[in-house]
């Protein structure tokens, strides 16, 4: 199967889980059309109390629908746009690709990939146990971090289920993704 969005999720409020929906708008340099989560500056609520002027890097919080089927192997039924992501894919590695790659999707929109998701204790209220089943050891004994990617709106445009995604650019040298 190509790379393809197989859900989509906003939410106005700041909750935890986001509300299923077929499309969303992005908008350049914002994030999702009515997203708690959109703006230019930071907008997650423990981020904004310590530094409220830094540039939002988390517009876009992208899952892969991979991370559903491991959870499910270890006894967690998630769903999409419950771990407030807005966009679930299927077919791409987002978690090998390098901070900066830019993915088209559908047929106008591209975001920029800034880092990783990190995992918080609000996971825990999905289901006991969930954000240490989201997190893993690489065999050097780093953190490695299964929760998805975040991004920002390079250039807006609406975004359904069922749209491809295409890999648009990449550095030209890779740099692993850290926590943003």
């Amino acid at each position: 199967m190509p790379p393809t969005i197989i859900a989509l999720a906003c939410d106005a409020a700041h909750r935890f889980s986001k509300q299923s929906c077929e499309s969303i708008t992005l908008l350049t340099g914002l994030g999702v059309q009515g997203d708690a989560h959109a703006g230019r500056l930071v907008q997650h609520l423990s981020r904004m109390a310590k530094h409220p002027n830094t540039p939002n890097l988390r517009q876009v919080h992208l899952i892969h629908a991979e991370l559903f089927e491991e959870l499910a192997g270890k006894g967690f039924a998630v769903e999409p746009g419950q771990l407030g992501e807005n966009i679930t894919t299927r077919g791409i590695d987002l978690l090998g690709l390098s901070r900066g790659t830019r993915l088209r999707l559908g047929e106008t929109a591209v975001i920029e990939i800034t880092g990783l998701r990190n995992p918080c204790a609000q996971i825990d209220g999905l289901a006991k146990g969930l954000m240490a089943a989201t997190l893993d050891k690489a065999d050097d004994g780093s953190l490695i971090r299964k929760c998805g990617v975040m991004a920002v709106v390079v250039t807006g445009g609406e975004v359904w289920v069922g749209d491809g995604i295409v890999l648009e650019s990449m550095p030209l040298r890779f740099e692993a993704l850290g926590v943003v």
